[in-house]
Order: structure tokens, then C-alpha cells, then sequence
């Protein structure tokens, strides 16, 4: 029997972030766009028995040797799972609410302050244009980078390592802040678990 890809359970109540993320655009975030991600990447692989029961990571980076009939609805909603299911982490309550240790040094030696690296970060957020993502990836040069991806693109399918993502469709963000994405990357710092990244960095290191 094939092993399917699951939703996994939010870890805190849909408004543990408010007032930075309201209560209605987490539930329908989580169970409906998370959910269809989830839904439609078992049905694309439903006829692939070889391509059923990757981790996600493995399958997302070897996107480009997916069959082509159903490379396009994997990566995207493959991508759409495994972004998502990070993010849900990366916004969890409570932690360390700034980078501290290795991870603010090597912050510091990349972007010369935290600061700096949050306004390089948040003008990749802002500039993307339509659907994406904006990361913090540790590359395969080991080095830090800060870039934007479109749609469901994972850093995975380059072989970079996600060590923090932010959700900038509008449906992240639309219920609450309309077509103020700058207002809502900027509430987004006030809830990210610093700790998930901090953990997230060491594992990749």
C-alpha cells in the first residue's frame, strides 16, 4: 500500500500569533491551502509507485528526474508541503525571539548585523513579484544566502539547505493586511522562533 503524505497537525491554537497572524487566515492557511498541497501531490504520484514514500527533501531534490508527466504537480505542490510544514515551525510560540550564538555570529560575518541581514531578507520579500518565498538558506558553499524563489519553489530543489522561509502569497497575508505585504513582513519578525531556527542551522551545518 502506498505511503502518503500527510498534513501535519498545527502545534499551537490558529491565534497564538496574534496579533501579528489573525486566527481565520491561519486555519484557512493551514487546513485548506496546506491540505491541498498535501491532497494533490498523493494524487499526482498515485500511478508512481517508485516515487511514493520519499522523505519530501529527497523527492524535491530530485525534482528534475521526476517523470515529466507529473514533474510540474510535484514541484509545486511537493514544494507547497514541504515549505509549509517549516513555516508552521519557524512561527511557533514562544523561543528565543532574536539569533543568538553561532547562528547571530555567522549572521553578523555574512550580512554585518542582524539588522542588516532583516532588511536584506525583507527587501527579497518585498521585491517578489506575484506568488513566493523569501529564505535564509545555508547554500552548498556552507555560506549563508538570502534570495526569493516563485510559487512553491523549495530551496531543496538547488540544493540549498531552508534555515528560515517566509509565506509571501497573498493568501499568507490578505485576509488581514490586504496589499500591505511590507506591514505584514514586518509583524513576521515579531513571531519567528528563533529557537527552530537556531536548530534547523546546527543540523545543517
Amino acid at each position: 500500500m502506498a505511503k502518503l503524505y500527510e498534513l501535519p497537525p498545527l502545534k499551537y491554537a490558529f491565534n497564538a500569533l496574534e496579533p501579528a497572524i489573525d486566527a481565520m487566515t491561519m486555519e484557512i492557511h493551514h487546513d485548506k491551502h496546506h491540505g491541498a498541497y498535501v491532497n494533490n501531490l498523493n494524487k499526482a504520484l498515485e500511478n508512481y509507485p517508485d516515487w511514493q514514500g520519499r522523505p519530501i527533501d529527497a523527492l524535491l531534490k530530485s525534482i528534475n528526474e521526476v517523470p515529466e508527466a507529473i514533474r510540474t504537480a510535484v514541484r509545486n505542490n511537493g514544494g507547497g508541503h514541504a515549505n509549509h510544514t517549516l513555516f508552521w515551525d519557524w512561527l511557533m510560540p514562544g523561543g528565543s525571539k532574536a539569533p543568538s550564538g553561532n547562528l547571530e555570529r555567522e549572521i553578523v560575518s555574512v550580512f554585518n548585523s542582524v539588522d542588516a541581514f532583516q532588511k536584506t531578507f525583507s527587501d527579497a520579500a518585498t521585491g517578489r513579484f506575484g506568488s513566493g518565498w523569501a529564505w535564509l538558506v545555508l547554500g552548498q558553499n556552507n555560506k549563508l544566502q538570502v534570495y526569493s524563489t516563485a510559487n512553491q519553489d523549495s530551496p531543496s530543489m538547488e540544493g540549498n539547505k531552508p534555515i528560515l522561509g517566509l509565506d509571501v502569497w497573498e493568501h499568507a497575508y490578505y485576509l488581514k493586511y490586504q496589499n500591505r505585504r511590507a506591514d505584514y513582513i514586518q509583524a513576521f519578525w515579531t513571531v519567528v522562533n528563533w529557537d527552530v531556527v537556531d536548530k534547523l542551522f546546527k543540523a545543517s551545518r
